[in-house]
Formats: structure tokens, C-alpha cells, sequence
């Protein structure tokens, strides 16, 4: 089969390189599209060099946004007119999941985020909806992921992946922090661009500084775009190093003494890791987090005095072999979507 993933934004290269890796070991021909937004095609050209890049960033405003994702689903129907996939693999890539079912393809969506709006679009389109079991299924229903093409997980999609690194011990080393600094705290910056985040975030640029402002403590602030690298460099703050390239986040946070996050995945990882994380999202939080906070493994920064005295973490992080325990049962779910939706389009094709 030639199974076409599409990789919309920075999470998704590493989320589904596990998945393309047992697809070729099992004969199939895995087709990947990138679009150029945030760190996305530096990710996906480290796993896939031919990947062809469609789209680019998400650009302001709703109808703006709007504009961009069917520019980008004509160009990529134009895409898939040409090498004609057996079927559409992503994590809720809107334009794949529209151009895809124009061309009369199955398409298999993930999706881990209950309050994004756009999920009533990628639901009712998708043939087959990969969803967390702690998801609100009531919820999820009336977005449109009927039962008859649900399929649930244990656990979080980052366990997918998670474990699917050796940790690089000169990461620190390679930003600038040598000798290593007592403590070390990673901040992921917020979903500026995204459809569901159309608000503000103070709470992360009182965290940095409050974490900035602690003597033998570095911050490193991983961004998502090029007005919040700059954004934050003008704040002039001591003890803060901002990277203007993609870098080995799995290893920075699992050499991390604490992980703040602005958004989702980044912070989910930490967790997962066993690294002290907090969350200082700032939309609606999903059911994902909520599970992560009931389990004690993830923390709601409400006030940023929470950060006033961040120590060196207590315990190992969980080693990658443990990680990686996880991985093969959500694999395994993935891969049989993905042959549930083609077998019901084989059998279609012969009715």
C-alpha cells in the first residue's frame, strides 16, 4: 500500500516516525507531505529528506487561517492527484483530511484535544478517528466521531513516541551551558497561531522571569515562531538562552530539572518523563492533562510565585527502555485503522 501521512505541525514528525518505520518494515510505501510551519520541516527533513513541503504558517485572523488551509488542501489534492495514495494518515491535518476525501481516499485522523473547534470538520470526514480513551466520548460524539468509526487508546499519543530517542548527554553542553548550571528549567511558548488559543497568555512571560530571575538557574525557551524568539530576546533577560534552530527537545527536557509549558505536547512529554512540569496553558483544559494532573505526574501553574524556588529535581527521569514499553500497543491501534480503512474501501470498490 502507499499510505500518505501528513505532517502539519512540529509534534508530528516524531509522532509518527514509529508508525512509518514498522509501515516500510512491512512492505508498505509511506508518502509524506510537511507543512512549513514552526519547526515542522526541520523535523520532518531529519526522518524523511524527500518529503515534500505544502503550506506554509498559519498567517492571523480566522478568515486569514481559513484562506491558508484551503490554499493548502487544493494544492495538496493537486498532490495527491498525482501519486495516488491508498490512504491519508494525520493528527486532525484539516487540508489532508478535505483533499483526501475529494480524491475518494480513506483517510485515518488522530486527534487528543476535545475543545479545538475544527474537529467537527476532521470527524465528520475521517473514516477512521484514533482518540485517547480519557477523551469525553459524549463530547466527541457530537463533533461528529460516530462509534461505528471510533477507535480508542490507552494512555497518551506521546507514549507513541516517547521513548523513541537515546538521550544526547551534551545537550546542555551544545547550548552554552557548560559547566551545567544547578538547575535547568525548559519553557515552551504558547499556541500563538493556533485556531483554539485566540487569547493571551500572561502567565508564561511572569513564569520566565520569575524562573530567569534565580541565581544558578538557566532557562532555556523553546519557541514555535520567529515573533516570539524575537519577542523574548528583547525582554533582556539574565540566565535565558533562546535557540532560533530546532534542537533536541527530548533530550532537553529529560536532562531538565522542571518543564514549564505554554501549550500541549511538549509538556505532556515532560510529564510522561517524569520531569517536574507544569502547565500554563491557557485555553479549556483537555481531558489529557486533566488525567496527567489526577495521576500527580503534572502540575496547574495558577500564580507564578508557584516558580519562585525551582531546585534540582529529586529522582532519574524514566528511562527510555520503560518508555518505550508503551509504544507498541498504540502502534499496534494505528496500524489497524489504517487496514480497517482500507479493507472497507477494497470492499466498496467490489460491491
Amino acid at each position: 500500500m502507499r499510505i500518505w501521512i501528513d505532517l502539519a505541525n512540529s509534534p508530528h514528525p516524531l509522532l509518527f516516525a514509529p508508525v512509518a518505520r514498522r509501515l516500510q518494515s512491512d512492505g508498505h510505501h509511506v508518502l509524506v507531505t510537511a507543512r512549513d510551519n514552526a519547526q515542522t520541516v526541520e523535523l520532518a527533513r531529519e526522518r524523511w529528506p524527500d518529503a515534500t513541503i505544502i503550506g506554509g504558517e498559519s498567517p492571523a485572523g480566522r478568515k486569514a487561517k481559513a484562506l491558508a488551509i484551503l490554499a493548502r488542501m487544493r494544492d495538496l489534492r493537486r498532490w495527491a492527484g498525482e501519486h495516488r495514495p491508498d490512504v491519508a494518515l494525520s493528527h486532525n491535518s484539516y487540508a489532508q483530511i478535505v483533499a483526501a476525501r475529494s480524491r475518494r481516499i480513506p483517510v485515518v485522523t488522530a486527534m487528543d484535544f476535545e475543545h479545538q473547534p475544527s474537529n467537527h470538520l476532521a470527524f465528520r470526514l475521517a473514516n477512521r478517528v484514533l482518540l485517547p480513551e480519557v477523551m469525553p466520548q459524549d463530547l466527541v460524539r457530537r463533533q461528529g466521531a460516530a462509534a461505528t468509526k471510533v477507535t480508542t487508546y490507552p494512555g497518551l499519543k506521546e507514549e507513541l513516541y516517547i521513548g523513541d530517542f537515546e538521550p544526547d548527554e551534551r545537550i546542555l553542553e551544545k547550548l552554552g551551558l557548560s559547566p551545567r548550571p544547578r538547575t535547568v528549567a525548559v519553557l515552551r511558548t504558547p499556541p500563538s497561531r493556533a485556531v483554539y488559543h485566540s487569547f493571551g497568555n500572561p502567565m508564561f512571560e511572569a513564569a520566565l522571569r520569575r524562573i530567569c530571575a534565580q541565581p544558578h538557574t538557566a532557562c532555556v525557551v523553546l519557541c514555535r515562531h520567529a515573533e516570539q524568539l524575537d519577542a523574548i530576546r528583547k525582554l533582556g533577560l539574565d540566565n535565558c538562552i533562546v535557540p532560533d534552530h530546532a534542537v533536541d527537545a527530548r533530550s532537553l527536557v529529560y536532562a531538565a530539572d522542571a518543564m514549564v509549558g505554554a501549550g500541549g505536547t511538549m509538556t505532556r512529554e515532560a510529564a510522561l518523563m517524569g520531569i517536574p512540569t507544569w502547565t500554563a496553558f491557557a485555553g479549556r483544559a483537555p481531558a489529557v492533562d486533566t488525567w496527567l494532573e489526577r495521576q500527580g505526574r503534572l502540575s496547574r501553574l495558577e500564580r507564578a510565585d508557584q516558580l519562585d524556588v525551582l531546585e534540582p529535581r529529586d529522582a532519574d527521569p524514566v528511562p527510555p527502555a520503560q518508555l518505550r514499553e508503551r509504544s507498541a500497543v498504540i502502534e499496534a491501534v494505528v496500524l489497524q485503522a489504517i487496514a480497517d480503512a482500507t479493507s472497507r474501501r477494497a470492499a466498496v470498490a467490489r460491491a
